[in-house]
């Protein structure tokens, strides 16, 4: 029986196409995400004053910011969330990446206590114990 001689002389060797196409992907959608959790931080709130506080140390947890205006909206990943809503989608965050998730808790100065409740009971109920304020210091308002 005779080999065929398509078969008998060629090299064997993977296709790289896919595999480069699927990180090239993968970079973009890390660049994409990483630009949009910093914009949220980026958000233009005029914080509370705070004369005491802790000045925030750079921890590889996790961490949600939620934003809430001083109209009372509160907004997860640049969208509004209604308060009902909130519970699930910090539920669902924490199971994704673990319990040392934080809750990162950005507020207008002007916002009454009464927006700010909602967000801190969603934490609690989602199991959240890391909730944190942004504020300015005194020392840097003047």
């Amino acid at each position: 029986m005779r080999v065929p001689s398509h078969l008998s002389g060629g090299e064997v060797s993977f296709n790289m196409t896919p595999m480069i196409d699927v990180v090239f992907l993968l970079i973009i959608f890390f660049l994409v995400s990483s630009h949009l959790a910093k914009q949220e931080a980026q958000l233009e709130l005029p914080l509370p004053v705070a004369k005491s506080g802790l000045e925030p140390t750079e921890t590889s947890a996790p961490r949600v910011t939620i934003n809430i205006l001083a109209s009372g909206e509160v907004r997860l990943a640049g969208r509004t969330v209604a308060p009902n809503q909130l519970q699930s989608r910090l539920q669902t965050r924490r199971e994704q990446v673990g319990a040392d998730l934080e809750v990162r808790i950005r507020a207008d100065r002007a916002t009454a206590y009464r927006s700010v409740e909602p967000v801190m009971l969603a934490a609690a109920r989602a199991g959240v114990w890391n909730v944190v304020f942004s504020v300015y210091r005194e020392e840097d308002v003047r």
